[in-house]
């Protein structure tokens, strides 16, 4: 099993799509700061509960982690504390970070730490057969029409993907 650094927003657009079981079929195993699980996936109300249940890992910094997060909130003025710190987790454990958060996977590439994101998930789940054609277009679909409110996902790449899938 790999380990990731998990962000939240990955989780709400799984979420909003009603899909979020999906990431959790990949053989990964998905860590959070147990302080970010706590405060920041607050809504919707059932989603830290029902992350838990799927696998999602509580984890804490290790001091290293710590002062990283510090410095790196103070580097960049975008990412939010709690972004900083699924930073921290990724690259001193020498993980992928799971995030869709634009200023955050920026300070990931001026870090070297490898980042995947919604789409990339939903891209393993199809390349590796967890989910059929069907299932796939299905999310690409659902997440089209949810973008540009609660899901931020770059358009073309999903009208790209459906157009692939539907052979359009």
């Amino acid at each position: 099993m790999e380990y990731i650094s998990s962000d939240t927003n990955v989780w709400l657009d799984f979420a909003e799509i009603e899909k979020l079981k999906l990431p959790f079929l990949l053989p990964y195993v998905y860590l959070m700061n147990d302080e970010t699980v706590d405060d920041e996936l607050l809504n919707p109300p059932e989603l830290r509960g029902e992350l838990l249940r799927l696998g999602l890992q509580k984890t804490e910094l290790t001091e290293e982690e710590f002062y990283l997060a510090e410095i790196l909130t103070s580097k960049y003025a975008k990412p939010f504390v709690y972004d900083c710190i699924a930073l921290a987790i990724a690259k001193v454990r020498g993980l992928t970070l799971l995030t869709g958060d634009g200023p955050l996977r920026k300070a990931a590439a001026a870090e070297g730490v490898a980042v995947m994101g919604t789409i990339g998930i939903l891209d393993q789940l199809h390349r590796g057969k967890y989910v059929e054609d069907e299932e796939y277009a299905d999310c690409i679909q659902r997440l089209l029409d949810k973008n540009g409110g609660k899901v931020r996902l770059p358009g073309q790449e999903l009208e790209i993907r459906l157009r692939k899938i539907r052979k359009i």
